[in-house]
């Protein structure tokens, strides 16, 4: 009897653990809308291709009640090339929360497609060792109030996982 109850209580251990370890992995939902402004420059440019080098940056908000991706501001760089009119765009942001830890993704949208993809390279604090992806994509472009420059929002979607 004893037997019986010391491997069932060791079970119950290991399950538990287990069941810990699972929740604590867990992929969460991410949703926010980042706005920015941004300074663009040409490379090169001719009636076959536009190659463009880009400077950005903004503010993000959640569009969860979790705030935890809320009021972060960012600064991207990347490149882009226009061909036929259809955009190819790769570029790396560094987004930080307001306690001045930080992520940073990487971009990209090729040609012809609407949306575009993200993923996580790295964190800091409490985003260390962060994993995850999704899409983005465009949710509003304005007219440009300067010369070279672009003000628009992105709508970003996914997953992410934090180890515990």
């Amino acid at each position: 009897m004893s037997f019986k109850r010391n491997l069932g209580m060791a079970v119950l251990v290991i399950l538990g653990f287990v069941l810990r370890i699972s929740i604590a992995r867990a992929e969460q939902p991410l949703d926010l809308t980042y706005c920015f402004s941004l300074v663009s420059t040409v490379v090169s440019q001719n009636e076959e291709m536009t190659v463009t080098s880009f400077d950005f940056k903004g503010i993000a908000r959640t569009n969860l009640p979790d705030k935890a991706f809320d009021n972060l501001t960012f600064h991207g760089v990347g490149v882009g090339r226009v061909v036929a009119g259809k955009t190819h765009n790769y570029g790396y942001i560094k987004f930080m929360n307001p306690d001045g830890d930080y992520v940073v993704t990487e971009n990209l949208r090729d040609l012809g497609d609407t949306e575009g993809t993200w993923k996580f390279l790295q964190g800091t604090g409490k985003w260390k060792g962060i994993q995850g992806g999704g899409k983005l994509q465009s949710v509003a472009r304005g007219r440009p109030i300067l010369k070279d420059t672009v003000q628009g929002c992105i709508r970003m979607t996914g997953m992410f996982e934090l180890p515990k």
